[in-house]
């Protein structure tokens, strides 16, 4: 994958989200993950206009753990995603997939969709 501006990899992003988003328990997992994800960016950023280390911390954790466990669900997947060229590649795609491109799978339907369909 050669770079690409921000609504390019949006955009290829989507194109092939449902491909590599058909087993059940991965759709299982990124309906409770990327809402903890999120949490944890959240909390993260909090914790640091509060200046609260705990904070900080708690995000950290929870961001981590929710990229840690959908990659292992990833890895049940028919179709993986493609791999990451790099850091900036790698947190620029799960930013996007957990702040835009999951929420408009579920809410387009998509989500429900392959989970109905998900063998």
């Amino acid at each position: 994958m050669t770079a690409m501006r921000f609504g390019e990899l949006l955009h290829w992003q989507w194109q092939g989200y449902a491909h590599t988003h058909q087993a059940r328990s991965n759709l299982l997992l990124h309906i409770v993950l990327v809402p903890f994800f999120l949490a944890g960016n959240v909390v993260l950023v909090s914790g640091v206009v509060l200046l609260s280390w705990c904070l900080v911390l708690a995000g950290i954790v929870a961001t981590v753990a929710s990229i840690a466990l959908q990659g292992r669900g990833h890895k049940v997947e028919a179709n993986p995603p493609e791999p990451f060229t790099g850091v900036g590649n790698a947190l620029l795609r799960i930013f996007l997939e957990q702040w835009i491109t999951f929420p408009r799978f579920v809410l387009s339907g998509g989500w429900l969709h392959a989970l109905r369909s998900a063998l």
